[in-house]
């Protein structure tokens, strides 16, 4: 017997199995992920609006208060809320991976563009570059930086997307020569397509899905990168609020038993980074990265 269309509709719409969707995601972790990474860019962009104290103001007599007494999580060794520095923070916490995933992307994603579609010696050349920019550590590249540019979040950033390159590169290419190889590609060649319409209305939006991906999961790994740069007194430098600024500073109250500073700034760059690195591999899974 035919199971008429809106029986069959209902059924499917009040099947108990059915999963929370949200984002494009089923599975609840990632979901969670992407919810908590959407209100902490909305809390960066609107800090100043729900800090409750000016992040940078000092006052000695109420150094290293412990959370509630007046300040939700304390205040530092120079009498600043800590609750207002870790929302200032992620203002420039977050420019640093952002800077380095766009520059990094770009340059990839062309270097790889050009060895997938000449090919030949042209994707030797291609392959080579990556080989070597990977040889060279990032943080060597960010110190040579500070050396040249001084101290801060921009020329230390540049110098360390250098270093993801390759690794937004490798799999763009991988990705763009089975692209390259499909036959709509050839058909378009042979209609009189030049490379740039076909690049950038066919191939880059075709594997759109693997670049977001490389992106999510590479912004991670930068911002744990740039942390470690900023802990080192190599990016944002005080009293400029920062989550690697605030761990650093947050050492000495520490050993005298006051973690506040540190632990939450470390806590929130944990936080952040695991639920970069969630959203990151379902896009993955999704893709077939």
């Amino acid at each position: 017997m035919t199971v008429p269309k809106t029986t069959m509709v209902s059924l499917h719409r009040f099947d108990g199995r059915r999963r929370l969707r949200l984002f494009g995601f089923e599975d609840t972790t990632a979901i969670i992920a992407a919810l908590f990474l959407i209100l902490l860019v909305l809390a960066s962009a609107f800090a100043a609006v729900i800090a409750p104290y000016d992040p940078n103001a000092s006052n000695l007599s109420d150094a290293n208060l412990p959370p509630w007494a007046g300040n939700i999580l304390g205040t530092d060794a120079s009498g600043r809320d800590i609750f207002s520095r870790v929302l200032f923070g992620a203002q420039s916490t977050l420019l640093g991976p952002l800077i380095i995933v766009v520059i990094a992307t770009v340059l990839g994603v062309f270097l790889a563009l050009l060895g997938a579609w000449f090919g030949g010696r042209v994707d030797n050349v291609v392959s080579r570059v990556f080989d070597g920019i990977m040889v060279l550590p990032g943080l060597l590249l960010a110190l040579l930086a500070t050396a040249i540019f001084g101290a801060g979040v921009v020329p230390t950033a540049i110098a360390l997307s250098i270093a993801y390159v390759p690794y937004i590169g490798r799999l763009t290419r991988s990705a763009l020569i089975n692209e390259v190889r499909r036959p709509y590609i050839s058909a378009l060649r042979l209609n009189g397509f030049s490379a740039l319409p076909i690049w950038t209305r066919h191939l880059l939006p075709n594997i759109g899905g693997v670049i977001i991906a490389q992106m999510t999961v590479n912004f991670g790994y930068a911002l744990v990168d740039m942390a470690a740069i900023s802990f080192l007194g190599l990016g944002v430098q005080p009293p400029q609020a920062d989550w690697g600024v605030m761990v650093s500073q947050g050492q000495s109250a520490l050993l005298r038993g006051f973690p506040m500073e540190s632990l939450a700034a470390g806590v929130a760059i944990l936080l952040t980074v695991l639920a970069f690195n969630t959203v990151g591999d379902r896009l993955e899974r999704r893709f077939h990265v």
